[in-house]
């Protein structure tokens, strides 16, 4: 006999996906209206200007992609590289790698600067390295959440502005919970997800595209066969993906409203609370408010006698890596937290699988009885682990982080 889906409870504490707010949720179980019904094109309106507000933009092009994060970074990138284009690839982290995957399958000649886990990239390095390839685009990553660090950007978009090259960042895991400026920092495109800071559940892809970046697209534009106009362009060598051309994509949700695709509409309901309630909290504010839960959290992991990873000075606010203590077994020790206390947290990849825990303090996960549950289920686990802990040191270190704060303001 099938039943209803009935998930256990959990509280999902890792590196993403994080619980969704109830109001996300709520908006997802609307009912379904026509895609072109004026409801539902209002909808889409609205949807992209709460984006620009997100994204601080004041680009047109601002838009959903329908699937998860990776479908935006695809959409990005299959509509803007041609086969043969010199793309530049600064990686310093796991996704970092998935970007080089993608160009390369764009059929690229890409262009790969590393740096150890842990680390980040200087402008100068960037700049050396632009100079060195001459790419059409440079393609990073702003926080990575397999390091858990955030790559500074506010300087790279002028370097890449004097070189003629486009500029397109993964903001998946950082956007609504860090400072990210696509304007002001001269950013190209940017895609993101809903399943980290934005607080819902993966699905939809924001992205922006600035008037350089659309004007690249336009011209590759090529409608399909069966909703094509007369005067409408067909190229020989068009976006090498239908589902993810963005230039059917943008007149899809412009005036033409083009019959590229069905919406999906649920998934657009959702996409849009995720947006209101950040600019109904006001952006600064949600960076604030992850800024300090993320800090408690940190301030609680070092009185367990955890070490944090990697430089502290470029951390995520949203997630921190904290080295896994030598004896424990760390996905004995995860299992554990899942299995006794319902809580979530991550493992890591490729050279830290095994080495490094990630726990995350993002969307609406982001408060004060998260973090205190958290540090108080794993500060249990480690003892039983056989870790010398002071009982209560990480929430009593949370607590005064969080008293100190209050104070100061």
């Amino acid at each position: 006999m099938t039943t209803s889906i009935n998930p256990p409870s959990r509280l999902l504490m890792g590196p993403g996906p994080i619980n969704a707010d109830p109001r996300v949720l709520r908006a997802m179980s609307a009912q379904l209206v026509g895609q072109y019904d004026p409801a539902m094109t209002g909808y889409m309106n609205e949807t992209m200007a709460l984006y620009r507000q997100v994204f601080r933009t004041a680009n047109e092009a601002t838009l959903i992609v329908d699937g998860t994060s990776r479908a935006g970074i695809e959409a990005a990138l299959v509509s803007l590289i041609e086969p043969g284009d010199v793309v530049l690839v600064p990686i310093f982290g796991r996704f970092g790698h998935l970007l080089r995957e993608i160009a390369e399958r764009c059929g690229a000649e890409v262009q790969v600067r590393e740096r150890e886990w842990g680390t980040v990239f200087t402008p100068a390095e960037i700049e050396e390295a632009i100079i060195q390839t001459r790419p059409k685009l440079l393609a990073i990553v702003h926080g990575d959440t397999s390091t858990t660090l955030a790559q500074p950007l506010d300087e790279i978009g002028e370097i890449c502005a004097r070189h003629g090259v486009l500029l397109y960042t993964d903001a998946t895991a950082s956007l609504g919970g860090n400072t990210f400026e696509t304007d002001a920092w001269g950013i190209d495109v940017v895609t993101a997800g809903l399943q980290k800071c934005l607080g819902g559940p993966s699905g939809s892809a924001p992205i922006t595209l600035s008037p350089r970046a659309v004007e690249i697209i336009t011209a590759r534009k090529s409608i399909e066969a069966g909703i094509r106009a007369e005067g409408d362009p067909v190229i020989a060598q068009p976006i090498r993906s239908n589902y993810f051309d963005l230039a059917q994509i943008l007149d899809y949700w412009g005036p033409k409203r083009l019959n590229h695709h069905t919406e999906a509409t649920s998934a657009l309901y959702g996409a849009r609370e995720c947006a209101v309630i950040l600019v109904e909290e006001g952006i600064p504010a949600a960076v604030e408010r992850h800024r300090l839960h993320g800090t408690a959290m940190v301030h609680g992991l070092r009185a367990l006698g955890l070490t944090l990873f990697g430089d502290q000075s470029v951390k995520m606010t949203n997630v921190v890596g904290v080295e896994i203590p030598a004896g424990i077994d760390g996905d004995g020790a995860r299992a554990a937290m899942l299995g006794d206390y319902g809580i979530e947290i991550g493992t890591s990849f490729g050279p830290l699988h095994g080495r490094v825990w990630r726990i995350g303090t993002m969307g609406y996960n982001a408060r004060r009885d998260t973090v205190l549950l958290t540090l108080a289920a794993l500060e249990q686990v480690l003892r039983r682990g056989g870790v010398a802990v002071t009982g209560g040191s990480g929430v009593g270190a949370a607590l005064d982080f969080y008293a100190g704060e209050a104070t100061a303001a």
